[in-house]
């Protein structure tokens, strides 16, 4: 294992403080326990967003608190969902009277862990809401999920709710729109090859050199299949296909496409396969309104890429168009 770390159990608190040293002026960092909140939290009058989950995947959630998208992050230890005094104490700095939405992936731990903070926060007087995010269309059930995982739709969520939330959106209204935005939203990934986890020191699954994972999550968890590489043109229309063919997108539909890398793909090969993506989109008659590219939800150094499709509406739109001004999102500031 080459990795650029000191003591693989102190990797996320060291990387928290290099967080903060990097973006002092957006965010502030607490270590015991680990909680990531904007640097003018609380906002008074403001429903505030929180999410969290495993680190490994950043910027993804750290790196989006800020004005305009997160106000807090709860950080567990890499893959693992954190534990129910961080989001306690996320909600506990972030709370600003108008009540506070906790964004969930849906997995077994994440869920229990948040419910159980909510139930807490909730028992201090504080009105806090839950919405569970399930974009990926890979897998109804697995043996490391409770139904679908939710991935790259999650970045799109934070954005948009954040946006709302930003603008003076009360809680009823920031749930509502959430929920939305989940039933509308779809992502598959693939892995070219694994990562590995710090701790465990070795490939958290082997691929031969001409084998792909179709459909993996965001820790690398077994897919719809395994099957020898493809080329782009190929691959793209086979993460494409069944999210189109899930919800269903049909001729008309405005969507924001996001095209991300799991960690370990470079931007050349994103954007030719974005490309494609966009290629393929027009060609069933659906407008790509917005678009993001990049690495923002990864699993370490993995090799793969996502695609995630979210049916848009003018509201929508508008709030992921706000501004926004966190470590990974920054642009109308």
């Amino acid at each position: 294992m080459k990795k650029i770390i000191n003591d693989p159990s102190a990797v996320v608190e060291e990387s928290l403080r290099g967080l903060a040293a990097a973006h002092g002026d957006i965010l502030r960092v607490r270590t015991d326990p680990a909680v990531v909140y904007r640097a003018d939290a609380p906002v008074t009058g403001k429903v505030a967003i929180i999410s969290g989950g495993g680190a490994g995947h950043e910027p993804m959630h750290g790196g989006f608190v800020g004005p305009g998208m997160l106000d807090a992050a709860a950080p567990g230890a890499v893959f693992t969902s954190p534990t129910p005094d961080q989001v306690q104490a996320a909600v506990q700095h972030v709370d600003g009277g108008a009540g506070v939405l906790l964004i969930v992936k849906n997995y077994t731990g994440d869920v229990l862990n948040f419910e159980t903070a909510a139930e807490f926060a909730s028992a201090d007087g504080i009105d806090v809401r839950t919405v569970v995010i399930d974009d990926d269309v890979a897998v109804k059930d697995s043996l490391y999920t409770a139904g679908r995982r939710g991935v790259g739709g999650t970045a799109l969520l934070e954005k948009i709710v954040g946006g709302a939330a930003e603008d003076g959106y009360n809680l009823d209204e920031c749930e509502a729109l959430a929920r939305r935005v989940i039933a509308s939203v779809r992502s598959m990934g693939v892995a070219l090859t694994a990562c590995t986890v710090p701790h465990a020191g070795e490939p958290s699954f082997v691929l031969a050199d001409d084998e792909i994972e179709i459909g993996i999550g965001i820790h690398g968890e077994p897919g719809r299949r395994r099957v020898s590489h493809q080329p782009a043109d190929q691959l793209v229309a086979t993460l494409l296909d069944p999210i189109l063919e899930d919800l269903p997108f049909s001729s008309g539909d405005r969507v924001l496409l996001f095209t991300n890398s799991m960690g370990g793909t470079p931007l050349v090969e994103l954007y030719l396969a974005h490309g494609i993506a966009e290629r393929l989109l027009a060609a069933r008659g659906i407008t790509v309104e917005r678009r993001l590219v990049g690495p923002y939800v990864t699993s370490l150094e993995m090799q793969g890429m996502s695609l995630t499709v979210l049916k848009v509406d003018d509201e929508m739109l508008r709030w992921w168009d706000a501004p926004v001004r966190t470590a990974a999102l920054r642009w109308g500031v």
